[in-house]
């Protein structure tokens, strides 16, 4: 069976993060998955704001007519990156840009906004639909969202906080989430894979509540990543100061039906697959040692996966 790469499918991660280096000293108040500013007359505490989109998923959820799970995957984006600054929820704005205004397309999308802003307790202030005729497909969408969070300088997460001997507590994803769709939409129309939207487009996990119960609970988190576009030898090793490392035990966890199935098909090699997916886990939790039983009473279906060390990268064990 020919292989299938990211690559492949027309998505270019070196392009990416050559880009990102490129641009990185036009951005202020950089985090890793959010940026952050003083809140003027007061010191102590920190505006956090993300932006974000469902990407690619967008167009394999409108040629299987299922598009009512695109709203959360919009806010899901968003606020599980914002969880990983400890910023709690302020509001949250959504952006479309459709072809032709199809009313009950845009409001089945807003609808799904809405349930997940409530959900995540975010305030969803406003946003835009926007028709651009001639420059969008008539039968195309497309969609952004913005969250905006507050999170006290002192609780504020990140690499400072990591120490080697952390461990790493993994939660599992639902399913695919909002990453890698390029290449899902490769293997589909190559035959790999069925284009099941029960299997496929299952919503991505909002875990807000979840930081907010360890944060509640007085858990002393060191740093949090959500696990989205790169993989987890991206989105982990970003948490963490230079010299440490993760390294992570691949049985630790149960890999979804969703991510065992694209495995199945044999057409994507297993590093590819590793920068491209999620692997079964939406937010990988550093704490000490001693408090990675706290974080797993408060989040029943966590697991610990893995541990910090000297090095650089990610390790899988």
């Amino acid at each position: 069976m020919s292989r299938v790469t990211y690559e492949d499918s027309g998505v270019s991660l070196d392009a990416a993060r050559r880009h990102t280096a490129n641009i990185a000293d036009l951005v202020a108040g950089g985090l890793g998955f959010a940026g952050a500013m003083e809140i003027p007359g007061d010191p102590d505490r920190l505006i956090v704001g993300c932006t974000d989109g469902v990407g690619t998923k967008i167009a394999l959820a409108q040629s299987l007519g299922r598009v009512d799970g695109l709203g959360q995957d919009l806010v899901a984006m968003c606020v599980n990156d914002l969880a990983c600054t400890g910023a709690r929820p302020l509001f949250f704005l959504d952006y479309l840009a459709v072809g032709r205004l199809d009313p009950a397309v845009a409001g089945a999308f807003v609808e799904g906004v809405a349930r997940a802003c409530r959900e995540t307790g975010y305030l969803l202030l406003g946003g835009e639909t926007a028709e651009h005729p001639g420059v969008v497909a008539d039968d195309h969408l497309d969609a952004a969202g913005f969250a905006c969070g507050i999170v006290a300088k002192a609780d504020l997460l990140g690499p400072e906080r990591v120490r080697e001997g952390d461990v790493v507590v993994g939660v599992p994803s639902s399913g695919l989430h909002s990453n890698g769709f390029s290449l899902v939409r490769r293997l589909v129309a190559d035959g790999h894979l069925a284009p099941d939207p029960d299997l496929l487009l299952t919503p991505t996990r909002l875990y807000t509540a979840d930081v907010a119960r360890l944060q509640d609970a007085g858990v002393d988190l060191h740093a949090v990543a959500h696990i989205a576009g790169g993989g987890l030898p991206e989105n982990l090793p970003r948490v963490l100061p230079e010299g440490l490392r993760p390294v992570v035990d691949p049985s630790a966890w149960t890999r979804n039906a969703a991510i065992e199935a694209v495995l199945a098909t044999g057409a994507v090699p297993e590093d590819d697959a590793w920068d491209t997916f999620n692997m079964g886990l939406g937010l990988c939790i550093v704490v000490a040692v001693d408090d990675a039983d706290r974080v797993m009473a408060h989040i029943g279906d966590a697991s610990v996966i893995g541990r910090i060390e000297t090095g650089e990268g990610l390790r899988r064990a």
